[in-house]
């Protein structure tokens, strides 16, 4: 039996190489008998950059940008030189893990960052930008991308508004006039981990805005100013942010660079598979494991396990889910996908532990399916 492991990251605690080895090593401690191979994934959200990078064997261009709240670091982003292609991260100039959870300030964090690594992706000729928009600490509707980019945003008395998104709520005029011009020949495709649209109860404030530190009260002012960057967009432009798809992901960003520049919002786990060869890895396989940190209905909108387990099916493939939280419900739906939910944090008393012990955990739950396995290979 060849077993194929293509599991996501599980958050805050393993990227999704250590939990594939992890998995692998806990198959190999039992009794089953099989070969296995590892293919971690990614769906726009943080490593997916890395492994895009690691599998299409592309190279990291260091340079320095601003973080969220505009401090000068070091960061990075992948090229791909016989392609002509950035690989780019949002998280890496705009991302939560840039910030101590005291520093959380969605009414102020900016995109600025991942602007300057798309501009210094088009100092190196790029013709084709992948941008991966998981883990964003922003809530600014891209403003902050494309004001580094070269729009600029005015007040009704025409003077310009530099403090986005805050200032938002004051927004009378975008001028596209300086914008950089390579952009018109650079294509932009998004890597979206959510199909949430810009505005309304599933929308990037109200969703996404509280784990990046917004009280209930900001979520409402986060609500109101990316609603004003929608309306003048519309009244100027004719172009409605709040009706495209994928548009909430990263606090908005996909809807900013899709109306702006004709970005390509795609699935990110479905574009991952494909780009990486996912399918002649899958053609080997007589099972597949899967995971990430939490398996539920939110899974199939969009996730990485969820396009795992629908490229497997449609091959007839069993498959197995793994994460340190499975839903209690018994859904249909996700019986359709996965052939058996793994909690590995059954005996663990707490999250913080829980989150400490996943490698090991994963092992022994890998072990301890591998043994069922082969008894009931046995018993048949």
């Amino acid at each position: 039996m060849h077993i194929l492991i293509a599991p996501n990251a599980f958050k805050n605690s393993l990227d999704a190489a250590r939990v594939a080895e992890a998995i692998s090593n806990g198959l190999h401690k039992s009794k089953l008998q099989c070969t296995t191979s590892c293919f971690p994934v990614a769906d726009g959200g943080d490593g997916t950059a890395g492994l895009l990078i690691d599998y299409l064997k592309g190279e990291w261009i260091h340079t320095n940008v601003h973080d969220p709240l505009m401090r000068e670091i070091s960061s990075s982003f992948g090229w791909i030189e016989r392609e002509k292609t950035a690989i780019i991260e949002l998280a890496a100039a705009s991302g939560l893990r840039l910030l101590k959870p005291a520093e959380y300030s969605p009414l102020t964090a900016t995109t600025t960052g991942t602007g300057e690594l798309i501009l210094k992706a088009l100092e190196k000729k790029a013709i084709r930008i992948i941008l991966c928009v998981g883990g964003s600490a922003t809530v600014d509707g891209g403003t902050g991308i494309l004001k580094a980019l070269g729009i600029k945003f005015y007040d009704e008395n025409r003077s310009e508004l530099n403090d986005l998104p805050a200032a938002l709520p004051s927004l009378a005029e975008i001028d596209t006039t300086n914008c950089d011009r390579r952009m018109k020949d650079t294509r932009i495709i998004i890597l979206c981990d959510v199909a949430n649209p810009l505005l309304g109860p599933n929308g990037a404030a109200t969703m996404f805005a509280p784990q990046k530190g917004a009280s209930e009260i900001e979520v409402e002012l986060l609500e109101s100013q990316l609603a004003k960057f929608n309306d003048i967009v519309l009244y100027k432009m004719g172009k409605d942010m709040s009706a495209i798809r994928h548009g909430g992901a990263a606090g908005g960003v996909a809807a900013g660079l899709h109306t702006f520049f004709n970005a390509e919002l795609v699935n990110g786990i479905d574009y991952f598979l494909k780009a990486t060869g996912f399918e002649k890895e899958l053609a080997k396989a007589n099972m597949v494991i899967t995971g990430e940190g939490s398996i539920d209905l939110q899974t199939l909108q969009g996730k990485g396990p969820f396009g795992v387990a629908k490229k497997a099916k449609e091959l007839l493939l069993p498959v197995i889910g793994m994460a340190g939280r499975v839903s209690a419900l018994v859904d249909k739906t996700l019986q359709q996908y996965f052939d058996q939910l793994i909690s590995i944090n059954d005996n663990e008393a707490n999250l913080e532990t829980a989150i400490k012990n996943t490698f090991t955990n994963l092992e022994k739950a890998s072990q301890h399916f591998g043994d069922l396995l082969s008894d009931a290979i046995v018993q048949n």
